[in-house]
């Protein structure tokens, strides 16, 4: 014996089998004792979440021009903010009548984790129109494309949309650079409507 570890080389007594064994039933037992909590506080999350959802009006029963937002918490619904600066959003027109289920299809989606894309949803926002509804879900990275794809199919499959719907995709650096940040028709508007003085 050279060495120290020539003494443990020549031990065939088993014991360190054992110790690996109790090892790797402790790390599993970890594991699921962590995958367990996990799940239970998704669990939870969902029932906080559908406590209030449960009282809320749904998209469809508003009357006028509305918005909802639904973002993570510390992200504000404005593109400027640090989360969705590098961003952009999925936007789908819906025709009237749809944007209550699509809605709540969305956010369950969202809380329990469906589009398998990390800590890249921000959070989603729904649109209430005269004419049609707007249902879009924004993302922190627009300029990595397979999370932006993986997004769009997961959107399409839970909102269940037809193969020929038309899904738009729009970067925040390309919102923000609207003029008025309402677009170029409300810019159109302001600029023919000239409020006159009567100076005496």
């Amino acid at each position: 014996m050279n060495n120290k570890f020539d003494a443990l080389k020549d031990d065939d007594s088993g014991d360190h089998d054992q110790n690996e064994e109790n090892s790797t039933q402790k790390d599993g037992e970890k594991e699921k004792t962590e995958r367990d909590k996990n799940q239970n506080s998704s669990k939870r999350k969902v029932e906080q979440f559908w406590r209030f959802y449960s009282h809320m009006v749904r998209p469809g029963d508003l009357t006028g021009h509305s918005d909802f937002h639904l973002f993570k918490e510390g992200i504000k619904p404005m593109w400027e903010d640090d989360a969705n600066k590098n961003g952009g959003k999925w936007i789908i027109r819906l025709r009237k009548g749809l944007a209550s289920r699509c809605w709540e299809n969305l956010i369950l989606a969202m809380l329990g984790e469906q589009f398998m894309v990390g800590e890249e949803i921000c959070g989603a926002v729904v649109s209430v129109r005269f004419q049609e509804d707007i249902i879009s879900i924004w993302n922190k990275t627009a300029s990595d494309q397979a999370t932006t794809a993986r997004i769009r199919d997961t959107l399409r499959r839970v909102l269940n949309l037809p193969p020929n719907t038309i899904m738009e995709y729009k970067t925040h650096t390309d919102s923000i650079k609207m003029p008025g940040r309402l677009g170029p028709q409300r810019l159109l508007f302001q600029n023919l409507w000239k409020p006159r003085l009567n100076v005496p």
